[in-house]
């Protein structure tokens, strides 16, 4: 089954700021360059858009998008909706864009779990399946003014802390803030646990100012209705969304139907290295890692 493309059309008609000549002037540059895959107009528009029509930045995100795809293989390889790996998570986390928008136009994607068992959870799997998610979504949804992400701590341990891994954590981070091409309004934790301190002491190294600036922490849902409308959230929170597991029992079947979606993608969209202008990059390019990080385990 085919992907559901947003309309190229429709992204000009809602965002009248965007110039087709300098869309097609991005893409053109692009796949000038020996070492970058061929991208498609709707996929400029994302990056163009997401840097506030920023060419320049927009050069650099899209570079940074495709390299840290080919250079993190344990997120964006054997994407496979039907694996094993990707099959346990489905049954641990709801992950589930919500049917509506903000007032001011953001789109919100809500992670909860919905297996509290700990031993089921893994990591790096989750965060494949998070990439899965979102790519599907940005090329289905189209532009919006703005993205938010809220995870829901409740059920959340140590024991569940204690699995995550802080070379995929630091990979995942850089993803989130450097290449991910939507403009992110908030990151929130909702529900949070009594141990968040340390969520944040792991997290904090691997942040930006401007991610810590728009990341909230809620032990009561009252004070993410500032930012989100509690109708817009699931029925579980009083919403009118639709119910955690449908939501994310949606948002799977879309996977599924779409899985060769995620076969060309890793076929067609990564890097070669060997073509760069320049030296090629290497993961502790991107990302900073060396031998000395990764003898850094969780205490």
């Amino acid at each position: 089954m085919a992907i559901k493309e947003a309309s190229v059309d429709e992204q000009y008609k809602k965002f009248p700021q965007l110039d087709r000549n300098e869309v097609l002037k991005l893409k053109e540059w692009y796949e000038m360059q020996p070492h970058l895959p061929n991208i498609t107009e709707l996929e400029a528009i994302i990056f163009l858009h997401a840097c506030y029509y920023s060419i320049e930045r927009a050069k650099i995100c899209m570079d940074t998008y495709h390299t840290t795809r080919t250079l993190c293989p344990e997120f964006f390889s054997n994407r496979d909706v039907n694996g094993a790996d990707i099959a346990a998570q489905m049954k641990v986390m709801s992950l589930a864009p919500l049917p509506n928008a903000t007032k001011e136009g953001y789109r919100v994607v809500l992670s909860k779990l919905i297996d509290v068992d700990a031993s089921k959870y893994n990591y790096v799997d989750a965060i494949k399946l998070f990439t899965m998610v979102t790519d599907l979504w940005l090329m289905e949804d189209g532009l919006a003014e703005g993205h938010v992400i809220i995870i829901d701590m409740e059920g959340s341990t140590l024991a569940h802390l204690a699995k995550v891994n802080l070379i995929a954590m630091k990979k995942f981070m850089f993803y989130v803030q450097e290449a991910l091409p939507v403009r992110l309004k908030a990151f929130h934790f909702i529900n949070t646990v009594p141990f968040m301190d340390k969520v944040m002491a792991l997290m904090k190294p691997f942040m930006k100012k401007e991610f810590m600036d728009v990341m909230h922490l809620h032990s009561s849902l009252n004070t993410l209705d500032e930012h989100v409308p509690r109708a817009m959230m699931p029925n579980e929170y009083g919403g009118a969304a639709g119910s955690v597991k449908e939501l994310g029992e949606k948002v799977y079947k879309q996977l599924q139907e779409n899985a060769q979606f995620f076969v060309d993608e890793e076929a067609t969209k990564r890097v070669n290295e060997k073509l760069r202008p320049g030296k090629p990059k290497s993961e502790s390019d991107l990302f900073g890692i060396d031998g000395n990080f990764k003898q850094l385990t969780f205490d």
